[in-house]
């Protein structure tokens, strides 16, 4: 092995390479979440493919493990490694859109915002997630759900092609025309299989939206539960609604008769005007009590995706748990708000995206995303900005994840894993569709030279 990987890597790329020495060093190491400290031998911020070839070719013939890095917003830090190498692609932004086609070519550092900031323009929308900070990559290459989904399907769905660098260092493209099967496997495999440098995906016409929250008092949780589950499988696509069990923040924009409040939230977003989004969301709505507050309003769908970008800051600590959730009976209901209540912070939650609609209208062998026929996709997530409280949040995340995962599916959207869970975890997310990823990983990665993931073993 070559004695300064820091020094080696600055002789062979474009982008500044960082290491221990440098005091760019800690900034540059940090992560989203504030519990993952790791420290690697070298962080390649990469201008160019060419940049990402040379670093994957000098941490394989070193033998030196490497870590992607786009967004660094994932959960468990697979986005750096102790010891290694870091791949940081966030210099690489550019996003390109074709208004005739409604395509747009992103470069991989690109965030969520990055993309609607562009799209926009154009009267166009990706569906993806609903953080405007999140890298773009590693959420697409996890699935992708967000407010578009129940209408465009997940963020893969909408893949057209790729281009990726592959373990040898050579650069491919995925598409159905070439390498579909490598295609395939980015679709919900995570990387696995490579260093996606480039995506080619569908856009779809999104533009002002007629979106916010509306919260009510905890006491209400369960009939808003029951009358939301009722609900979904009759409600217009163009609506994506979330229910989420929080607390009210003590902070503003709430207002302070409510800071501390339990609360069961929906957040909605619907595509189209008012006047339809207020008769999408009638038959709820009509159901229920009055809330505590309605934030509905029309907005540019940009502004829906950073609506949450300020409640959640780079550096707090995170600890999380998912579930695909099929069915929510008055029981799983039941142990949902029991759990909740003993929540350890403020900022600790459970949301239940939907994933139905245009979900279900893909074939599970049609992409290595398996679970087409779950309802929701939960998350239950402690958070907190102290460091001392680490054990309390990852504790009760735990405890609750355990009290309702009896009624939930095997699986989970990876993005919503921590590395803790075992492998039995991820054959249960990839069900029927984990064997042929296995024989990908074996044609494409066969030395599995990228296992910093949630890693499919060859």
């Amino acid at each position: 092995m070559l004695d300064n990987p820091v020094l080696s890597l600055r002789q062979m790329i474009r982008g500044p390479a960082i290491g221990k020495e440098d005091p760019g060093y800690e900034e540059a190491r940090s992560l989203y979440n504030g519990m993952i400290d790791k420290k690697p031998l070298a962080i390649a911020r990469c201008a160019d493919v060419a940049d990402v070839v040379s670093v994957v070719n000098y941490a394989r013939d070193n033998g030196l493990p490497l870590a992607i890095r786009c967004g660094g917003h994932n959960g468990p830090g697979l986005g750096s490694v102790d010891g290694g190498i870091v791949i940081d692609l966030s210099l690489m932004k550019s996003v390109w859109v074709d208004p005739v086609t409604r395509r747009a070519r992103v470069a991989a550092g690109c965030t969520q915002g990055d993309v609607d900031h562009a799209t926009q323009a154009f009267g166009l929308a990706l569906p993806a997630g609903i953080i405007s900070t999140t890298g773009l990559s590693g959420l697409t290459l996890s699935g992708g759900h967000g407010h578009l989904t129940r209408k465009f399907g997940l963020t893969i769905d909408n893949l057209i092609e790729a281009e990726v660098v592959l373990a040898d260092g050579r650069i491919v493209t995925a598409s159905k025309a070439q390498n579909e099967d490598l295609l395939w496997g980015l679709k919900g495999g995570g990387g696995n299989f490579g260093v996606v440098t480039s995506f080619l995906f569908q856009l779809h016409p999104v533009s002002s939206v007629f979106a916010g929250p509306i919260a009510w008092d905890i006491s209400h949780a369960k009939d808003i539960m029951k009358a939301y589950r009722e609900f979904l499988p009759g409600a217009p696509e163009e609506l994506g609604i979330f229910v989420g069990l929080k607390t009210v923040l003590s902070t503003p924009p709430f207002p302070e008769e409510f800071w501390g409040k339990r609360i069961c939230l929906l957040m909605s977003c619907y595509n189209g005007d008012e006047k339809e989004g207020m008769k999408a969301l009638a038959p709820l709505l009509t159901r229920l009590p009055e809330p505590l507050f309605n934030w509905m309003g029309m907005m540019p769908y940009a502004a829906v995706q950073s609506m949450f970008d300020g409640l959640y800051p780079k550096g707090m600590q995170w600890y999380w748990r998912g579930d695909f959730v099929k069915t929510l009976p008055d029981e799983a209901i039941d142990a949902h708000i029991r759990m909740v209540e003993k929540a350890p912070s403020e900022l600790s939650l459970m949301h239940l995206y939907p994933i139905d609609g245009a979900v279900h209208r893909v074939d599970k062998a049609d992409a290595a995303w398996n679970c087409r026929d779950a309802t929701w996709s939960m998350v239950i997530a402690g958070i907190d900005p102290d460091a001392g409280k680490a054990k309390a949040i990852a504790n009760w995340t735990k405890a609750y994840w355990e009290a309702v995962h009896p009624y939930n599916l095997g699986g989970a959207y990876p993005n919503f894993m921590m590395d803790d869970e075992g492998d039995s975890r991820l054959r249960n997310t990839y069900g029927t569709n984990y064997e042929k990823l296995v024989a990908l990983k074996r044609k494409y990665d066969p030395r599995n030279l990228f296992r910093v993931n949630q890693n499919i073993s060859p």
